[in-house]
């Protein structure tokens, strides 16, 4: 339903933005029964994808499925809106995959209309909120701060109020957003998008910790002006996965996906874009260079930063079936439109590119996000929520996790229930709420399955069984959802109960061609799946009875949760290991930049700061789970006594 503000006196929650984290914080609090209303720039541009034309992805694609299992709209938009779907990381375990859709910009968008329209509950407002309402209030602590003040509502452009004692503010790029290309510089959040200026200030009024952060967007070509015949292909799954856990296949028919496409950057390229660099835009932030995302960096960033590579992977993804634009992605750039031109004519394929839209660098304010609670409360201010790139993230996937948890707490507020809270050995949405009010942001954070400490169990497949029975305790999912999730859980424990009863001796297990060792000991189906390339599905064929007893829904993820058996009590082990070795000592001479298995960013964040013991190494941003197990075993293996007394 749209609607003006002046038709409307007050609602138990209002939304602001209507960007991915707004989309799912509105549908969120809807469905849990609050009157929610959702205030937007412009009607037609609710779900835009606002960058790449893509959902999912590594560690991402695992956020959009925890989403869908507590009822979000993404994943069910992009079964929707998809015209490609591959499994990333398809080679390796199930821990690691990443479920990945390239989407049509206009279905997807219309998808995520077509939920938000039909939600009970809600209404849209087209218009721009320029100032907050609040009320003092009796001192309360929360966390390491006081909160003295109460949101009681927001004002309109036009002078106009709409009340509410819940806030949500999903801004985006928009707050005090600027754009830049080369030298070029226009307030706005997004092209054609004007800034939140005005909301900007007010933010700053009210004295929070707030900073910038820059993010770009490549540019656009004209995909009939590109020669395809010498690049290589990048097709669809032939059996697409969808993401949400209500679809049994995606809406449209895999014969019918498009073909990305793969080029690189070469030599040539990278010597048009360093000799140009003086051409780059000055930012507010990083010194003049801008705080940009580590892990999705310009590519003039990517040539200095690595400089002994010759080329860069750049993919052209179709933006849909019926449009003539391509998104390079690899490619965002803050340089003059003309050397953008220029650099894009040296790739394989390009030479003869149109530039439909040139790329450009955005720039915006963001408020800490270590001044949230774990419901995404801010704790100075009653009932005032952040979610989305407004608390330093990067990515829709990360923008919508933090919007339905924001919406669910919003209406927990309301109906006077307790925060919802989705903990660290839940789920990477727990992960990425607690690394960002723990830790705060340098950089624009972006989710990675290395940031878990219990991805082993935290995969895409069973986020289903990890989040939907909580959500729908407090009423953000429906019955028919959870019912389909009991459906699953039951199959896979009678699943593994009858795995475990399947008892053979060795020779019997080496007759069916698994080799095992000849020691006498029975080994139950259950237990020959912890062997690598053994696959059920074969196996249930050379047994007879057996097949018809498991539901073909269930045998990947069967065969997924036997096989992890050995690796989660691995797992187990090395997190209460890291709990017993907290303060085991590191020597402040260790020279971090000697140990492969570090990442670049954790090399340089641990000779920055030089922890004295493991655990403070583990409370640094960007040092993940892994490294300090990597950490505890090389000082160990080491002898650092002698350093460590110096």
């Amino acid at each position: 339903m749209l609607r003006s503000a002046t038709s409307l006196l007050s609602a138990d929650v209002i939304v602001v933005g209507g960007g991915h984290a707004g989309c799912e914080a509105a549908a969120a609090s809807a469905r849990m029964g609050a009157n929610t209303i959702l205030v937007t720039h412009k009607k037609n541009t609710i779900g835009v994808m606002s960058c790449n034309p893509s959902i999912g992805g590594i560690g991402k694609g695992i956020l959009v499925r925890e989403i869908d299992a507590m009822g979000g709209v993404m994943g069910k938009a992009a079964d929707l809106g998809g015209i490609q779907f591959r499994i990333l990381n398809a080679s390796r375990g199930a821990a690691v995959h990443g479920p990945r859709g390239q989407m049509d910009r206009e279905l997807y968008q219309k998808a995520v209309m077509d939920i938000m329209e039909s939600t009970p509950n809600l209404t849209i407002v087209e218009g721009s909120v320029e100032d907050l309402l609040l009320q003092d209030v009796t001192k309360e602590k929360r966390g390491d701060s006081i909160a003295n003040q109460a949101v009681r509502g927001v004002v309109m452009e036009n002078g106009d109020k709409i009340s509410s004692s819940k806030v949500i503010l999903t801004t985006g790029t928009f707050l005090r957003g600027l754009i830049y290309v080369g030298n070029k510089t226009f307030s706005a959040g997004r092209r054609g998008d004007s800034a939140a200026t005005e909301l900007s200030k007010k933010l700053y009024e009210m004295n929070l910790p707030m900073g910038r952060l820059k993010t770009g967007t490549p540019p656009r070509l004209k995909a009939s002006s590109i020669d395809y015949s010498g690049l290589e292909p990048q097709y669809s799954d032939k059996e697409p996965l969808p993401f949400s856990f209500l679809h049994d296949k995606v809406a449209l028919p895999p014969e019918k996906h498009v073909v990305c496409h793969m080029t690189h950057t070469n030599i040539k390229t990278h010597e048009i874009i360093m000799n140009n660099l003086h051409l780059t835009p000055y930012f507010e932030s990083g010194g003049g260079k801008g705080l940009g995302p580590r892990y999705c960096p310009s590519i003039e960033t990517k040539i200095q930063r690595f400089k002994d590579r010759n080329q860069h992977q750049i993919w052209l993804e179709p933006e849909g079936l019926n449009s003539d634009l391509v998104y390079p992605n690899g490619i965002s750039t803050g340089l003059p439109e003309e050397i953008q031109l220029e650099f894009i004519h040296t790739m394989k394929g390009l030479e003869k590119a149109e530039l439909v839209h040139p790329a450009y660098a955005v720039e915006y304010d963001y408020v800490s996000p270590t001044s949230l609670l774990p419901s995404l409360e801010l704790k100075p201010i009653k009932g005032l929520f952040l979610a989305g790139q407004i608390n330093g993230t990067t990515g829709y996937e990360e923008a919508a996790c933090q919007g339905i948890i924001a919406g669910i707490n919003a209406a927990c507020s309301v109906q006077e229930k307790d925060p919802f809270y989705v903990s660290r050995t839940e789920g990477y949405v727990g992960v990425l709420i607690d690394d960002l009010i723990r830790y705060g942001v340098t950089e624009p954070y972006r989710m990675f399955t290395s940031r878990a400490e219990y991805r082993i169990s935290m995969r895409s497949d069973n986020a289903d069984l990890r989040l939907t029975a909580k959500a729908y305790e407090v009423g953000a999912v429906g019955l028919d959802r959870y019912e389909k999730m009991m459906e699953r859980k039951n199959g896979l424990e009678e699943g593994k109960k009858i795995l475990e009863s399947i008892l053979f001796t060795p020779s019997e297990w080496r007759n069916m061609g698994i080799v095992v060792n000849l020691d006498g000991s029975r080994r139950s189906l259950a237990q020959i799946l912890t062997h690598p390339k053994v696959s059920l599905t074969e196996i249930l064929e050379k047994i007879p009875g057996i097949k018809e007893k498991i539901s073909p829904k269930i045998i990947s993820l069967l065969q997924t949760e036997c096989a992890y058996t050995e690796f989660l009590k691995k797992q187990e082990r090395e997190m209460e290991l890291i709990k017993q070795e907290e303060l085991l000592e590191l020597p402040l001479n260790m020279n971090y930049m000697d140990l492969p298995t570090l990442s670049n960013e954790e090399k340089e964040k641990l000779t920055k700061y030089r922890p004295g013991t493991l655990g403070a190494a583990s409370r640094i941003e960007g040092v993940t789970p892994a490294a300090i197990i990597y950490l505890l075993r090389h000082v160990q293996r080491k002898d650092y006594r002698q350093y460590i007394k110096e």
